[in-house]
């Protein structure tokens, strides 16, 4: 048996709306989230470093694929902990243990970013002073 919700409405109104809804969800996420700021300085710093050190087109995708991966897993953490909030106000160890796994995720794509632009920058940045 497939679940369908014969009441959602569908169409190219709904369509556009959740583009709008999803613009909601990226001012929500910088006005209240401290860490997407600290993932928005790191992600202009290596746009910088991008152009300054002129990564080629590959090491571009690698690049953004990089950033998307830790600004989404960082969206995603951000939504969990308000799930989890709303669910549980008071302290539970399972709730800790949700937003602590969650949390954790934000972390390996963060330390992926980390390898994967040292691999990348950290060459040009030797050449370019030596």
């Amino acid at each position: 048996m497939v679940f369908r919700n014969e009441t959602k409405k569908k169409g190219i109104r709904r369509f556009l709306l959740s583009f709008k809804y999803s613009i909601q969800g990226l001012k929500i996420a910088y006005r209240d989230e401290q860490s997407m700021w600290i993932h928005l300085v790191i992600t202009t710093a290596a746009v910088i470093a991008g152009f300054w050190l002129d990564i080629s087109a590959m090491e571009w995708l690698i690049v953004v694929i990089l950033i998307v991966l830790v600004l989404g897993a960082e969206l995603i953490n951000t939504a969990i902990e308000a799930v989890v909030d709303l669910a549980s106000p008071e302290y539970h160890e399972l709730a800790k243990y949700a937003k602590d796994l969650a949390s954790a995720s934000v972390f390996i794509y963060s330390m992926l970013s980390l390898i994967g632009g040292g691999i990348i920058f950290i060459p040009k940045i030797i050449e370019l002073l030596f």
